[in-house]
């Protein structure tokens, strides 16, 4: 198998890790923008799009959420299948134009929200069909300065409100699952706020409620909780499941029903294996560019 990745960074070394998880043989090449850019084993460095093989069998694109419809674009002119980390494109605007393209281009496309594959979310998914919801609560909380030990948060692509839109968009996620369990919300509002409590000028704080026929869902996203935590609370008629994603654990009134032993990292794993899959079964993947572009307007309302 021979795979290209446009945008060498953490979340694409994630990916690779994911293939060497699953025991792919595959050779990897990177296009980069640098003709000096460092070397790393096992990875080819390819500086033009022209000198790209012809037997790529599909394209990661992981470059700054700045320049993803740019990235996107350059990916299709290799006609091959597309796995694009999230968010799909920066801005709204941007929406028609990657449509378009990818529509012309009539390769499949998979965009990477992980959570997806996540098996608690997954074990939710199963067993809503028969439950008469209430209310949802969604939540992920967690502290920038944390993220990048030892180096300085504020010099990070994250910290930069024009590379990465703020925590609205690096955490999307919460939008995403709540789109894909529930559905599209009948109206949502949102509160995006920029607090200052770390110093740089971003969206640190993003809340939504996303109204539905019987039931609210509220759901808030930051960059400024010390206490990690991220978890799904769902409200029944007679019960509440208390989601637990970072331990990997349903509770329903206090009693555990679902737990594993999976870890964040074989979460990537499950995800390449699932697109993987569907290229070898020539099936489309969920969460094409159409549904991550539709999940991205609900961000940026």
């Amino acid at each position: 198998m021979n795979v290209l990745i446009i945008g060498f960074g953490s979340i694409a070394k994630k990916h690779i890790q994911a293939l060497d998880a699953l025991n792919v043989t595959a050779t990897i090449y990177a296009l980069r923008s640098e003709k000096d850019a460092q070397t790393h084993e096992g990875i080819i460095n390819l500086h033009a799009l022209s000198d790209v093989p012809d037997d790529i069998d599909f394209v990661i694109v992981s470059t700054p959420t700045s320049i993803h419809l740019q990235s996107i674009k350059d990916a299709l002119t290799l006609k091959k299948p597309l796995f694009i980390e999230k968010p799909v494109v920066r801005y709204t605007k941007e929406i028609d134009e990657l449509l378009s393209s990818t529509k012309e281009a009539g390769v499949p496309t998979y965009t990477a929200c992980v959570l997806r594959h996540h098996p608690c979310l997954q074990y939710v998914k199963d067993s809503l069909s028969d439950r008469t919801i209430q209310k949802v609560q969604a939540y992920c909380g967690s502290y920038m300065p944390e993220w990048v030990p030892g180096k300085d948060f504020t010099k990070s692509f994250r910290a930069d409100a024009a590379m990465s839109g703020g925590v609205h968009l690096e955490l999307i996620h919460e939008l995403d699952y709540c789109y894909w369990l529930f559905g599209a919300p009948k109206n949502i509002h949102s509160t995006l706020k920029k607090s200052g409590e770390l110093g740089i000028d971003i969206i640190d704080d993003a809340s939504y409620e996303l109204s539905y026929s019987e039931f609210t869902a509220h759901i808030n996203v930051n960059y400024l909780d010390k206490e990690a935590k991220r978890f799904l609370e769902i409200r029944f008629e007679d019960s509440t499941w208390n989601v637990d994603l970072l331990n990997f654990r349903i509770e329903e009134d206090g009693e555990e029903i679902f737990s594993s032993e999976m870890s964040f990292a074989d979460l990537y794993a499950s995800q390449m294996q699932y697109f993987l899959n569907c290229l070898h079964e020539g099936a489309n993947p969920m969460n094409s560019v159409r549904e991550a572009s539709q999940v991205l307007t609900l961000a940026l309302s």
